[in-house]
């Protein structure tokens, strides 16, 4: 039976608290993705790691990717504010469980540890994008939208810059103790969030309703189609983004500088980026700003060429690590943009849910493509097939959308100047 949510009982809260919890919950989710994603796959290589075996950590990652399956429950079956304590405190116990194993662990307890990580974040951005939704007013979305992709990425640079910095200079004990003290600080900020009422009350239905709902969604109109552009459009990005790391271990680049390299100046970079991507998209149009920041993107990564061809030195690596942290990211917002123009306005939380898993799937396969591929062929062939597959996919994608936009709703957008 459908539980009810509480009725509001925290007074309202005004902007500077609504900015404050937000930013907490969202720089927690970013905190570990950031651990996961920047700074395990470098400690794993320098342990011995094969790159197919560290190409491995994306099927961990499967839960962004499938977390619409149980969005449902999460939004109609008890409080937000229970929830959010409940994941919170798992990341914590979590972080404190990691700091007593080690990379020579047996591999399934740490991937098990890992895909745990990933559940809790996951479904944790589930209860915080439905708390922004009901928390924030409509004219103030843009300003939460914001704080969502810089809070994120914030907690990136903790987790992928600042505490692979820490183990450097300390061990793998210190530095899951750093990791569980820091989330213990963002949960204490956002402990306590109010429970907006729902808007209106849902009828209940069972898993196997839902599962039919999401499948109904997924074959309307250009939902198929958007789904394989967005695929097409990232496959060369993301080929290459379980690489960067290892590979930087492997010429011989130390942790504490590639802490700075990844988690400080890439997700730096990226904020930059994300800014720029933006204001492309709403002063030149989607067409324009998903063409530059394709093609962008693609000449970013040809410097991971000349790199592993040992041109350029770490001037080449700084170049390049920022091009992508910048470019990628403009690339990004342009293609969000053009799938919130794909979503129908009468089931806009749905149609989005699935377009965004959608990366994470292609995400997910071109990184494990990607590892590989850099075990067969090494990492200057695997490098160039990204870019060449970065600049080929963005021109596939303009003429697709040229020619035969997936739903006559996106035609207005995209032919905007």
């Amino acid at each position: 039976m459908r539980t009810a949510p509480p009725p509001l009982t925290a007074a309202p809260m005004s902007r500077g608290q609504q900015l404050q919890l937000l930013g907490a919950l969202y720089v927690a989710q970013g905190l570990p993705f950031g651990f996961f994603t920047v700074a395990l796959p470098v400690l794993m290589r320098d342990a011995g790691w094969s790159l197919t075996a560290i190409s491995f950590l994306q099927f961990l990652a499967l839960p962004w990717a499938l977390k619409f399956l149980w969005a449902p429950v999460l939004d109609h079956h008890g409080s937000r504010r229970t929830w959010l304590r409940v994941f919170q405190s798992g990341a914590c116990v979590l972080a404190i469980i990691l700091s007593l194993m080690d990379l020579s662990t047996a591999a399934w307890a740490l991937f098990a540890a890992v895909l745990l990580f990933n559940l809790m974040a996951a479904s944790q951005d589930v209860v915080t994008d439905g708390l922004a939704v009901r928390m924030v007013p409509v004219q103030e979305r843009g300003l939460a939208n914001g704080l969502q992709i810089g809070g994120f990425r914030v907690g990136m640079i903790l987790g992928g810059g600042a505490l692979l910095w820490l183990f450097a200079r300390t061990d793998w004990s210190t530095m899951f103790l750093a990791m569980a003290a820091m989330l213990a600080l963002l949960a204490a900020l956002a402990w306590n969030p109010p429970e907006p009422p729902p808007a209106r009350t849902p009828p209940p239905a069972t898993g196997l309703r839902l599962g039919w709902a999401w499948w109904h969604r997924l074959r309307s109109p250009g939902m198929l189609t958007m789904a394989a552009l967005i695929v097409v459009y990232r496959l060369g990005d993301q080929l290459l983004g379980s690489l960067t790391g290892p590979f930087l271990r492997d010429i011989g680049v130390d942790k504490a500088s590639i802490a700075m390299l990844r988690g400080v100046i890439g997700s730096g970079a990226s904020l930059a980026g994300a800014l720029l991507g933006g204001w492309l998209a709403f002063q030149l149009g989607r067409r324009a700003a998903l063409l530059i920041g394709g093609l962008a993107q693609a000449a970013g990564l040809g410097l991971y060429i000349a790199a592993a061809l040992s041109w350029g030195g770490m001037p080449a690596l700084w170049a390049a690590t920022a091009l992508e942290g910048f470019f990628g990211t403009m690339a990004t917002v342009a293609l969000y943009t053009l799938m919130m123009d794909a979503t129908d306005p009468d089931h806009a939380g749905t149609d989005f849910t699935i377009l965004a898993c959608m990366t994470s799937v292609a995400s997910g396969l071109a990184n494990l493509l990607g590892g590989v591929m850099g075990d067969a062929w090494g990492y200057a062939p695997t490098f160039t097939i990204a870019t060449l597959l970065a600049a080929a996919g963005t021109l596939v994608v303009i003429h697709w959308l040229d020619t035969r936009p997936p739903h006559p709703r996106m035609m207005q957008a995209w032919r905007r100047a």
